[in-house]
């Protein structure tokens, strides 16, 4: 029989909306023994001749950031190539906190282009991603304030409440989606878990009968995960589908797929663990969240030099300002010291989130501007807008899995035509993830 040169079908695709999620979803995939592969836009056919056989690929954009418009001009090129590709089960990755708003990062807007190539009735809409301490419960979002830290709803979560571009005021997941155009999204809540799989069919079935924008999955616990998986999976059998959260919805296929593991077609054995070498030179870290986990882990840092931004002078673009820090930050990554960037400012906290959003684009082209000069191999950036915008600024076309430092933080090295940027690794953190040492960690590995 002739050798066939047509790839695998995909079994799973995703569009996350910020980097820092998207490396973790990565992650998820890949230490779960799936072959998946980042890319920073839709690939281009050479790009996935490079990959070579994928289970999962995903995109990784800013559509967080974003308003409905230009959110729409991001997804639709996006929603065309996954339907070229066929794919069974789409996702749109969302943050774990799903902090989102009418005008900025809108879950509806993305729903709205997505569903267009993925035509099954079903959105399933997965509320919660208990590893990193977050819990859907009757609709209501819950978040931990911190790695291992007390849990509160996401309305009274000290960070999330008060978030700089989209603070949550509403944690019942149903009216916060329906602010954002999902008007009609009904609950699947815990208690369905625990009845027996054909009863648990039947009331999503009824559930479907009313035409929902969307179907909100709980997660109180990570036993529930392999359920939603497993009813996902089902409805995707008639006909592609999408699904909408963090990471756990990702798990939960994973783990309906790792249940069902006599079908090798749907599992691969997990990868080892896998062990993060020391930094072989400087590493730069650049950190642009304000949280208080990012707050504490700044403090904790002890192995840098600390080389603090303005952040009013970076908005600004000041040149002469801008090309002294650089030169500065380029003579002591050149000497072997590592350099701790961060930028701290009330104005811009409390200022309108357009601020916010120019910070972390000019953060980019910072950090583009002294990779140019410095050879590193090793870079950490914090924030979930700022991973975004910085990686952007880069000229990188991929990145693919090295291992994770903690809970959804995830290293990745980057593929790019660039030497300079070649099989350099990144840490990609959102401002709330990590413990205090980790910035340390980055320099010691695992």
């Amino acid at each position: 029989m002739p050798v066939s040169n047509t790839p695998p079908p995909l079994r799973f695709a995703f569009y996350g909306d910020d980097f820092t999620g998207s490396t973790d979803t990565l992650a998820t995939l890949s230490d779960a023994g799936q072959r998946a592969m980042l890319f920073l836009r839709v690939p281009t056919a050479e790009q996935l001749r490079f990959a070579g056989p994928l289970d999962a690929l995903g995109i990784a954009g800013a559509a967080r950031s974003m308003a409905p418009d230009a959110m729409r001009e991001e997804l639709e090129p996006v929603g065309r190539f996954f339907a070229s590709q066929r794919v069974p089960i789409l996702q749109y990755k969302t943050c774990s906190t799903f902090d989102s708003a009418p005008h900025v990062g809108s879950i509806g807007v993305a729903v709205d282009v997505l569903r267009r190539v993925a035509p099954n009735p079903l959105v399933a809409v997965v509320g919660g991603q208990p590893n990193l301490g977050r819990y859907c419960v009757f609709a209501n979002l819950f978040a931990a304030v911190s790695s291992g830290g007390a849990v509160v709803r996401i309305d009274r979560h000290p960070t999330m409440r008060a978030h700089p571009v989209t603070p949550m005021h509403e944690a019942d997941l149903r009216v916060h989606l329906a602010a954002q155009g999902l008007a009609r999204v009904v609950s699947i809540d815990v208690t369905t878990y625990e009845l027996a799989n054909d009863a648990q069919e039947a009331g999503l079935e009824r559930v479907m009968a009313d035409s929902p924008d969307a179907v909100l999955f709980d997660v109180g616990r990570q036993s529930h995960l392999a359920a939603i998986g497993r009813l996902v999976c089902r409805h995707a059998q008639r006909s592609s589908l999408l699904m909408v959260g963090p990471s756990g919805a990702t798990q939960a296929l994973l783990e309906y797929w790792r249940q069902e593991g006599a079908s090798m077609d749907l599992y691969r054995a997990p990868a080892q663990v896998k062990h993060i070498s020391p930094a072989t030179g400087p590493v730069f870290v650049l950190a642009g969240s304000l949280s208080p986990t990012t707050a504490r882990q700044l403090d904790s840092a002890s192995a840098y030099v600390r080389s603090p931004l303005d952040a009013q002078r970076v908005i600004a673009r000041d040149r002469a300002y801008l090309d002294a820090w650089i030169a500065k930050a380029a003579t002591q990554l050149q000497a072997g010291k590592n350099v701790l960037a961060y930028t701290c400012s009330a104005d811009v906290a409390a200022g309108p989130p357009s601020l916010a959003h120019d910070l972390a684009a000019q953060c980019g082209v910072l950090l583009a501007r002294l990779m140019q000069l410095v050879p590193l191999r090793r870079v950490g950036i914090a924030g979930g807008d700022t991973s975004s915008h910085a990686v952007k600024a880069l000229d990188i076309w991929a990145l693919s899995h090295v291992g994770g430092l903690a809970p959804g933080v995830a290293m990745c090295r980057a593929h790019s035509h660039a030497s300079h940027l070649e099989g350099v690794e990144f840490m990609l953190k959102g401002g709330q993830m990590g413990p205090d040492d980790l910035f340390d960690r980055l320099l010691t590995g695992n």
